[in-house]
């Protein structure tokens, strides 16, 4: 059974290696993250590190998702830092190992984190992917609403400049047909 948990900065420490095994299997599997490929492990546990005062100020929020004893997935929330943006705030770095894809959980990912934004109050959240890739499904039918794309917004792992989608979704909101808010 997967359990879906927000950590706290020391725990992003904590985590902090086991977060760039999955963060270097996703760019290696092609994932546009912000990242390059190859990308070693250790600048990507240095990255996790660096994201520990981030959680620990507020302004962002991790969940992993654990199987087991193994961390098969994460996101974050990152939150805006302007006071006419604190109802909005982004969703990042939503990541499945290679092996627990197909089973949901990148859905479960999004949906506490979707829940536990609109229980802060945020009102507005928006998230950006690479267009044309297999979050763009995910996200479609999480009703996410796209809101338009920009050409050579951002490299693939290999370098390659690729357009970027954006998405927006009111928090707390279920796609039709999906579960009310409970």
């Amino acid at each position: 059974m997967t359990e879906i948990v927000p950590v706290s900065g020391p725990e992003l420490v904590t985590y902090a290696d086991e977060l760039a095994a999955l963060l270097v299997e996703t760019v290696e599997g092609g994932s546009s993250v912000g990242f390059l490929a190859p990308l070693d492990r250790a600048a990507a546990a240095e990255w996790w590190r660096a994201r520990a005062a981030s959680v620990e100020a507020g302004q962002l929020e991790v969940w992993i998702a654990r199987d087991g004893e193994r961390i098969a997935g994460t996101i974050g929330l990152v939150r805006a830092p302007l006071p006419n943006a604190r109802h909005r705030a982004e969703v990042a770095k939503l990541m499945v190992r290679p092996s627990a894809r197909g089973r949901g959980l990148g859905r479960e990912l999004l949906a506490a984190v979707e829940r536990a934004a609109a229980e802060e109050g945020v009102t507005l959240l928006v998230l950006d992917t690479e267009s044309g890739s297999p979050a763009e499904r995910l996200y479609r039918a999480a009703g996410w609403t796209e809101c338009g794309s920009v050409p050579d917004y951002a490299t693939d792992p290999d370098g390659v400049l690729k357009p970027t989608t954006f998405y927006y979704k009111a928090a707390g909101l279920e796609p039709e047909g999906g579960r009310g808010r409970e």
